[in-house]
């Protein structure tokens, strides 16, 4: 809804990858004034289509209409965000059909690493529902030993010179300098921001970290990439689950 322009982007990254694997994709583009209702029409209609076999809204939505309420319409069986309570009760609980796409994509690229995450001592520094706290949740299933940090954390570069392994979910560019590493630590930076000139960094200060870290993803093109390639997985995890094959 609306258009801020990160969204468009977003939008037209998941529409190619969805093109380029040969998924079936449909756009809704909705102008900013839209009603709640009328957003919510839209999604129960998507939800009841036997060709639709995964549902998706763009955050941030405009102010006028709930997030929460959104997302709780969408069927947790099309929910390929996994945004759904459902889906992160499930989460919880470790039995889950879909994780939310950043945290999945971080662990792909732990496990490809051969990175084995058991025992570990792993520092997530951000606690939103779409990233930190899912991604600490599957950090622990993997029996990693996990610490969250946040706004209020006292002393954070102590917590976060502690990691083997650091997840940086903080949305504030650069903002884990090389002295608040670990030597040879695996640095995940999930943040994506965008500074002077158009210029795209991460919430890891990536010069100094790479003097310190024994692995560290870039920004662009690290964890990004990955976000999309875990929504394809979910979208076709949806097409078994919801046993449909699309006629287009």
């Amino acid at each position: 809804m609306g258009d801020d322009p990160a969204s468009r982007v977003y939008v037209n990254n998941k529409k190619k990858a969805c093109a380029d694997l040969g998924i079936y994709s449909e756009e809704y583009a909705l102008p900013a004034e839209t009603t709640e209702e009328e957003l919510l029409d839209l999604i129960k209609t998507l939800n009841k289509k036997n060709d639709i076999s995964g549902v998706l809204v763009q955050l941030p939505l405009p102010k006028h209409i709930n997030e929460k309420t959104v997302l709780d319409t969408i069927d947790p069986k099309k929910d390929v965000d996994a945004f759904h309570p459902v889906n992160v009760g499930k989460i919880m609980v470790g039995d889950f059909d879909f994780v939310p796409c950043t945290p999945a994509g971080v662990m792909e690229l732990i496990k490809e690493s051969g990175i084995d995450v058991a025992g570990k001592d792993c520092v997530v520094v951000g606690r939103s529902n779409i990233v930190g706290k899912p991604q600490a949740m599957l950090l622990l299933h993997k029996n990693g030993t996990v610490t969250i940090c946040h706004s209020k954390t006292a002393d954070l570069a102590e917590k976060t010179r502690k990691a083997d392994i650091l997840v940086a979910a903080v949305g504030i560019p650069n903002f884990i300098k090389g002295d608040m590493i670990k030597p040879g630590a695996v640095v995940i930076d999930v943040g994506i921001n965008r500074v002077a000139e158009k210029k795209l960094v991460g919430d890891v200060d990536f010069e100094e970290a790479e003097k310190v870290a024994g692995a560290i993803t870039p920004v662009p093109g690290g964890v990004g990439p990955m976000t999309i390639a875990m929504l394809m997985r979910n979208t076709l995890k949806a097409a078994e689950l919801n046993n449909t094959k699309g006629e287009k």
